[in-house]
C-alpha cells in the first residue's frame, strides 16, 4: 500500500498525543480544557483538520464515559475530572486526506492519570481496571479470531457475543464495532451485522469497542487501525 507511510505518520502522532495527556489529564480539569489542550497538541505536531464532523479530540470525563454520540451533535461539557475517576479520548487528526484514528481510556488514582495500558491500580480500583483489561483482551482475541476472506458480519458476530460473555454491555449507538478507513467519512463500511464485505476486500479498518461492565455507570473505549499485509494481520 502505497500511502501506508502516510498513515503510519498520522497514527503516530495520535499515539504520542496521547502518551503526552497522561500529564494533562488530573483532577479538577474539565472535559471542555481537555478537548482544547488536545486538539493544541495535535496541531503543534502539524494536523492542520479533524475528519471527524471537525472534531480533534472525542472527550467524555466520569459517567459520561457511557455516553455514545455521533460527533453531529458533541459539545464537550464543563464535566471536571474527580480524585478516582475514567477519562475516554477518541483522536481523529487527518494530513493532507489521511486519518488516524486511535482511542484510549485513562484511569485517574488519587487526582493523577496513570496511564491507558497494564495499569498499576491497587486493590480499591479493580473495577476500573478490570474494564481497561477487557478492552485490551478483546483486541487481543480479535487479532486471534480475524482472517481475510471473513466478512465484516462474521467478525462483529463474534465479537459482540465476546463482549457478551465477559458480562460487559456495547455502548456504540449504531451498536457497531469499528469501520473502514476512507477519504470520506461517508463511505465508511461498518463491522456491523449485515456487513458481507470481506475484510480482504479493504486497506484499512478499526476496532474499537466502546463498552461498559453490566453492574458499573462508567464505559471504556479502545480503538486501534489494522490492516493485512500477506496474511498477516498488523496493527497501525
Amino acid at each position: 500500500m502505497e500511502q501506508l507511510s502516510t498513515y503510519l505518520h498520522v497514527q503516530s502522532i495520535a499515539k504520542s498525543t496521547i502518551s503526552e495527556l497522561k500529564d494533562v489529564i488530573k483532577e479538577g480539569i474539565s472535559e471542555r480544557e481537555i478537548v482544547c489542550i488536545t486538539e493544541e497538541i495535535l496541531r503543534a505536531k502539524g494536523v492542520k483538520s479533524f475528519w471527524y464532523h471537525g472534531i480533534g479530540a472525542f472527550v467524555h470525563v466520569g459517567k459520561r464515559t457511557t455516553i455514545s454520540e455521533s460527533g453531529k451533535g458533541y459539545k464537550p461539557t464543563d464535566t471536571l475530572v474527580g480524585r478516582n475517576d475514567i477519562v475516554t479520548v477518541d483522536l481523529s487528526p487527518e494530513m493532507n486526506s489521511y486519518w488516524g484514528d486511535y482511542a484510549r481510556t485513562f484511569i485517574i488514582i488519587d487526582g493523577k492519570a496513570v496511564g491507558v495500558d497494564a495499569l498499576a491500580c491497587s486493590d480499591n480500583d479493580l473495577e476500573l481496571r478490570d474494564g481497561v483489561k477487557v478492552g485490551e483482551n478483546l483486541h487481543n482475541l480479535f487479532m486471534d479470531f480475524i482472517k481475510p476472506d471473513m466478512t465484516f458480519e462474521e467478525v462483529y458476530l463474534h465479537m459482540n457475543e465476546a463482549i457478551n460473555q465477559l458480562g460487559y454491555i456495547n455502548l456504540d449507538f449504531a451498536g457497531n464495532l469499528g469501520h473502514t478507513i476512507e477519504f470520506d467519512k461517508d463511505n465508511r463500511r461498518y463491522l456491523e451485522s449485515g456487513n458481507k464485505t470481506k475484510l480482504s476486500e479493504v486497506t484499512l479498518f478499526t476496532f474499537e469497542p466502546h463498552i461498559k461492565p453490566r453492574n458499573l455507570e462508567y464505559g471504556f473505549k479502545r480503538e486501534d487501525i489494522y490492516y493485512f499485509r500477506d496474511g498477516e494481520l498488523l496493527v497501525l
